[in-house]
């Protein structure tokens, strides 16, 4: 009886020693668990986030870290922890937040409602916009939380005076590419000064700023005062560039004439380098958009557009913008477009940054565009 008792304390001993073991083996392996350790972990997954001390400057976070992550480190670990269930170490000055693997987003969204109400008689104002929108991370980022997007992209709008038509736009555009399921930011990027509008060149700048912050493989470039009134027309890139705006209310709800690339367009990465991006002297209205979809066809690409109603789009009605007359020159332009196009577009783009302002809802980009030559 005796030598029962003693056989049987033993084993129980035995057991405890081996789960004090394996206990020990895991406190030690997650305490000194560092970047790399996680990466192969991981396997390249994009919602990998490692953060330890080292990172951290005085002032915040280093800027390879800010541009990957777009917000502070207590409000990034605050979010992770509670939308996606992740493992912390427990000596979080160590090395220490991994997001569990997640899925690629769904095609199309399952969020996606269709038609949507657009109208323009009541007055928006940012902080309401900000209330609806709690998931947005500073400068007007967004990613999914429960999967990895199949993009990432920048959405540029050339802008200058235009206050309440971004009031409008942004309303409606954060909901709608959130339930598009995109990793997305919003940059605006105004042009300084009372010199003649150039629009395509704002957007070659906000595609060479907006990839300084992220590594954007989509970019969609939309004026400031167009809507989409469904949202299954994504706002992301496809196998040949995209004009998004179809049919707006403005031309009746139909395509003005089969070359028309305006409104709201967009463009992969590859794609826009094929191009040598927009053309820089376009100075005022018209022209630009021709000359584009000229750069398009002669790079062996064709236009995609989506469905005519799934296309449909309101436009803010106003008058025409002072400094934003007529171009006089762009028929003269468009026909040189062949000939001119490996010379004046991405590659020979000048400009200053006037300042860089990160609002809740977007990135605001002042920039000094010059004056025509």
């Amino acid at each position: 009886m005796v030598l029962g008792t003693d056989a049987e304390m033993l084993k129980n001993l035995f057991c405890c020693v081996i789960l004090l073991g394996v206990f020990s083996f895991s406190v030690y392996f997650w305490y000194h668990l560092n970047y790399s350790n996680v990466t192969d972990l991981i396997k390249g997954y994009k919602d990998l986030l490692y953060i330890s001390k080292d990172n951290r400057s005085e002032d915040g976070l280093k800027s390879d870290v800010y541009s990957h992550v777009h917000i502070d480190l207590d409000l990034w670990k605050t979010r992770i922890l509670k939308e996606n269930n992740v493992t912390t170490a427990t000596n979080i000055s160590k090395a220490t937040l991994v997001t569990k693997a997640l899925n690629k987003c769904p095609d199309p969204s399952p969020f996606l409602v269709g038609p949507t109400r657009v109208e323009f008689s009541t007055p928006v104002s940012l902080d309401t916009v900000i209330k609806e929108n709690p998931h947005l991370q500073f400068g007007g980022h967004y990613k999914p939380g429960n999967c990895i997007a199949l993009q990432k992209v920048a959405v540029i709008i050339p802008f200058r005076n235009r206050d309440e038509h971004l009031r409008f736009w942004l309303h409606y555009l954060h909901p709608i590419l959130q339930r598009q399921q995109l990793d997305y930011g919003i940059y605006v990027i105004q042009q300084h000064g009372e010199n003649t509008f150039n629009r395509a060149k704002l957007m070659n700048i906000g595609y060479n700023e907006a990839l300084k912050e992220y590594d954007y493989d989509c970019f969609v470039f939309s004026d400031v005062d167009i809507i989409p009134m469904d949202d299954r027309n994504t706002y992301r890139c496809f196998s040949q560039p995209r004009h998004l705006s179809v049919s707006m209310d403005k031309f009746g709800f139909r395509l003005p004439y089969d070359q028309y690339f305006g409104g709201v367009s967009s463009l992969s990465k590859e794609q826009f380098l094929k191009i040598n991006g927009f053309p820089n002297n376009y100075w005022g209205w018209g022209g630009e958009d021709d000359d584009i979809f000229k750069r398009v066809s002669s790079r062996g690409m064709s236009i995609s557009r989506p469905d005519g109603e799934i296309g449909k789009c309101r436009m803010i009605r106003h008058d025409r913008d002072k400094l934003n007359d007529p171009n006089p020159q762009r028929f003269d332009r468009i026909l040189r477009t062949r000939h001119t196009m490996d010379s004046d577009g991405i590659n020979s783009l000048k400009y200053d940054v006037v300042k860089v302002e990160k609002d809740a809802l977007f990135t605001n980009i002042t920039v000094d565009v010059g004056t025509p030559s």
